[in-house]
């Protein structure tokens, strides 16, 4: 037979190459056997029990908390003041005698003087021109006097021998009485001058530290014009604190304070050297006065807070990590008998070193939160562990 070698050669690629639904069969198998091979590999890698259903709950984690029993200690009841500085003892100076013209002033504000140092004078012309008048009529009166003693003398003489009578000798010593008189006169006249030209020089009036100045040379003063100085007595200063009755009556002298003026980074020690007798009738507030010595930074006239120790009370004591604050004030939580915790409002004393005094809200024998209330909510179940006691 004879063939086309065309179709012969088309018959031999049909018989090389299979159809193409074989093909597709040999992928399909390849893809089940890798999906048998991973599901066999996540099988053998889950984690053994059983699945859990969709009706079970997830437990819910009790947290573990730090509680302390604080019970109570004695410690230093401090009440909080506010007032402003002042002098201990404040002294006006002013014009103590008829003024005139300021010719000096001497001293500036902050500056320290001795009793009796000069402030400031006054021109004393007219004084001086009236005491050199006083002083010669004072040395007439003494010539007139010492006139009428000689002629008394003369006629003492006379009287015994019977020249003049004894009347004349009485009329003589009454007129050397009266130029004795005129001298004390005159020489009291004098003294009344200098001591009214002396005041016209203003001095302190005791030691101490100058705060005020009102005067200026050239300036006509008279004892209307006021306070030209103000001076701090032996420059001693005092914290005017406002309390209200309640603290007052709690408040003895000699207690000790810190005293802290605004914008100033320290305090000052001082005492309560005086406590208002009255309580201001519509305020409802008293004073304290607290001693303070001198220092640049304590200025009269400012701003300043003061801790004032009251004595010792029995309260609780707790860590400053266990009291909590929001805007209904200051808290703690407490673990009742069921594990759960508790709000307690509580009031804050004195803050120390040693922890917050709790002067309301705590007995003293409670469990309190030391750390993590933070994180609690009232009525939350915990597990309460006690805090290790500090050495």
């Amino acid at each position: 037979m004879n063939y086309e070698p065309g179709k012969m050669m088309d018959a031999q690629l049909l018989t090389e190459h299979k159809p193409a639904p074989v093909r597709r069969r040999r992928w399909i198998v390849a893809l089940v056997a890798a999906a048998l091979a991973a599901l066999a590999i996540w099988y053998g890698l889950r984690p053994q029990g059983a699945a859990p259903t969709s009706d079970a709950k997830p437990k819910t984690q009790v947290p573990s908390v730090t509680v302390t029993v604080p019970g109570r200690q004695q410690v230093a009841r401090g009440i909080t003041a506010t007032g402003t500085l002042g002098a201990r003892v404040d002294m006006p100076v002013g014009v103590a005698g008829e003024g005139g013209l300021v010719e000096a002033v001497l001293v500036q504000p902050g500056d320290w003087v001795r009793a009796g140092q000069m402030l400031a004078t006054i021109d004393r012309s007219v004084q001086e021109q009236t005491q050199a008048q006083l002083a010669a009529s004072i040395a007439v009166a003494r010539a007139d006097a010492r006139l009428a003693q000689s002629e008394l003398d003369r006629a003492q003489q006379l009287v015994a021998r019977g020249f003049i009578s004894k009347a004349d000798l009485d009329r003589r010593t009454a007129t050397r009485d009266a130029a004795l008189a005129r001298v004390k006169v005159a020489e009291a006249q004098l003294a009344e001058t200098r001591a009214r030209t002396a005041r016209l020089a203003i001095r302190a009036p005791a030691a101490g530290l100058v705060l005020t100045r009102a005067v200026e040379p050239g300036q006509v003063v008279s004892p209307a014009s006021g306070t030209l100085f103000r001076i701090a007595k032996g420059g001693e200063l005092e914290l005017r604190a406002t309390l209200s009755e309640g603290d007052l009556a709690q408040m003895k002298v000699g207690a000790s304070a810190e005293v802290t003026p605004v914008g100033v980074g320290r305090s000052f020690s001082g005492r309560v050297w005086q406590i208002a007798p009255v309580i201001d009738p519509q305020s409802r507030l008293g004073t304290a006065r607290v001693a303070l010595g001198y220092d640049p930074l304590l200025r009269p006239g400012g701003f300043a807070s003061a801790e004032i120790v009251a004595g010792t009370a029995s309260v609780p004591l707790l860590p400053q990590s266990a009291l909590q604050s929001d805007d209904k004030g200051n808290y703690v939580y407490v673990i009742d008998a069921k594990n759960q915790a508790e709000r307690r409002a509580v009031k804050v004393g004195t803050v120390a070193d040693e922890g917050v005094a709790i002067t309301q809200g705590l007995v003293g024998d409670e469990r309190v939160v030391v750390s993590a209330g933070a994180f609690l909510n009232p009525g939350q179940k915990v597990i309460p562990v006690a805090a290790k006691p500090t050495r």
